[in-house]
């Protein structure tokens, strides 16, 4: 019976390839990579993640990335918030977004905004916000909480009575946990899309 393939650990192996050379491994690099005895044996995942579009072939049949594994993104600069200035597109930099906005993966996840309680803060309906969970969250920190048996977005708050959560928006009450609070993460960055 043939063995499960783990194509999450492969996905992770091979951006980790990534960001240490800069650019794909050769057959028999996968296959030291991947833990298997020959090149014939990385013909699978290879195919698998081909299927997924992680990897496509090159020209020359070697494997090359899709931004599904580089995840770059092109810094060209920056720009003025305020007054207009002259500005010339210029290449600065690549960001991998994930590697700039995640610290630790195993870690971190994504809900869609749902609700206004948050707008004050910048936290629109339909945005996604990053989450990191088991973090102990700092006075005013955004988190993800369960208070009495609800989820919630909201600032976190610790007073003389306690633990309380605060909304951005002054039409919402702050809340205190009457029967039960647990946090569900910190919220470390927020994600709008715009022209969908």
């Amino acid at each position: 019976m043939p063995r499960k393939i783990n194509l999450t650990e492969k996905i992770d192996q091979l951006r980790s390839f990534y960001e240490a050379e800069g650019r794909a491994p050769s057959y028999a690099e996968m296959a030291e990579l991947f833990g298997y005895k020959s090149k014939n044996a990385v013909y699978g995942p290879i195919n698998k993640l081909m299927d997924l579009g992680y990897l496509e072939r090159g020209s020359n049949n070697s494997i090359q990335f899709t931004q599904k594994i580089t995840g770059s993104t092109k810094l060209l600069g920056s720009i003025q918030a305020g007054f207009p200035s002259p500005a010339e597109e210029e290449l600065v930099d690549t960001i991998n977004m994930d590697k700039y906005l995640v610290r630790r993966p195993e870690a971190t996840f994504l809900l869609t905004v749902n609700g206004e309680s948050m707008i004050e803060a910048g936290i629109q309906p339909g945005d996604l916000v990053l989450v990191e969970k088991d973090r102990i969250p700092k006075q005013n920190d955004i988190v993800v909480a369960h208070i009495d048996g609800e989820w919630t977005l909201k600032y976190f708050g610790r007073d003389a009575d306690g633990i309380y959560l605060d909304p951005a928006n002054a039409n919402f009450s702050r809340m205190r946990p009457e029967r039960s609070f647990s946090i569900g993460g910190v919220v470390n960055a927020v994600i709008r899309k715009y022209n969908t």
